[in-house]
């Protein structure tokens, strides 16, 4: 039995890297697995500099420990010094990446090559393909402003309108995010009145959107919605990305432009050129991928 424990800030986006790769573990060994939340700042410090570890007292011992966000490092690396295991962090570690047994990064934050670092496409997620996915069936989903992404709700529901009008046998439903202005909101339900199911992000429970681009055969995203382009790309949907000002070159448009590059997404401007969403050359595994380095790397028993 291999043990785990996952340290968490319980930040969604955090909680599903961590349970992406804890599911990818599960499907190659028997696992025995351990959520603990993070202790604050001194106190894990505390906990390092002393090696003790609290949270993990009446715990078994860790095989590996899976910390994702920057407050999950410290008590990360308590965790080791008190009971043992391989510490691996998921993202790119605030900490020197030496202090890590195996750093998982993804490739747009230009991670080094080292052997203690494994290059990934986008974060980890719990996304998987369903056998339920329907042909007819499309998402549409939306973001809003952010650090690398401006604003355009004209330009958006033009994109939309057009693949509605492009797509009449197509069933569409549509969610938005907690990032998703008012005014686009109040915007995106009146599409209703054209048989869009609308899905404002506050109605829909946890994992209402993963289960949605799993059974979709195709799906739109804002560009700033960067997690859920490689969401839908793990989940094995044809993948289009709806136009929205980027406020200049970063890592994040970058990582999104080779992803375009290499045929993974179709962005608006090309789908309309070409009348086609572009199936991407592979379904991105990177949970499973990684899953299986990190078994190689130490040896731990497969079934």
């Amino acid at each position: 039995m291999t043990t785990l424990w996952l340290i968490t800030d319980n930040k969604p986006g955090h909680r599903s890297q961590l349970q992406g790769l804890a599911q990818a573990l599960a499907a190659r060994t028997a696992i025995e697995t351990h959520w603990i939340d993070a202790p604050a700042g001194r106190s894990a410090l505390w906990q390092w500099l002393s090696g003790r570890f609290p949270a993990g007292a009446a715990l078994p011992d860790p095989d590996f420990i899976l910390v994702a966000g920057h407050r999950t490092h410290l008590p990360g690396l308590a965790a080791r010094r008190a009971r043992g295991g391989r510490l691996i962090a998921l993202m790119r570690p605030s900490l020197p990446l030496g202090w890590f047994d195996l750093c998982v990064i993804p490739q747009h934050d230009r991670p080094p090559a080292r052997a203690s670092v494994i290059a990934t496409r986008g974060a980890l997620n719990t996304a998987r393909p369903s056998p339920e996915r329907e042909t007819d069936k499309g998402l549409f989903l939306i973001g809003g402003p952010s650090k690398h992404h401006g604003w355009d709700s004209a330009g958006l529901l033009a994109q939309i309108d057009a693949i509605l009008a492009a797509t009449p046998s197509m069933h569409w439903t549509l969610t938005t995010s907690r990032r998703t202005p008012a005014d686009t909101e109040s915007a995106l339900l009146a599409l209703q009145a054209r048989g869009v199911v609308v899905r404002p992000v506050r109605d829909t429970p946890p994992g209402w959107a993963m289960a949605q681009v799993a059974r979709s055969a195709q799906a739109w995203v804002t560009e700033d919605s960067v997690s859920m382009v490689y969401e839908s790309l793990t989940a094995g949907a044809a993948t289009g990305l709806l136009a929205v000002p980027r406020r200049g070159d970063t890592r994040i448009t970058a990582g999104v432009a080779q992803l375009q590059r290499e045929g993974f997404v179709t962005q608006f401007a090309d789908w309309q050129r070409e009348g086609r969403l572009h199936v991407a050359p592979q379904r991105l595994a990177e949970a499973d991928r990684v899953a299986e380095a990190v078994l190689a790397r130490w040896h731990a028993r497969t079934r």
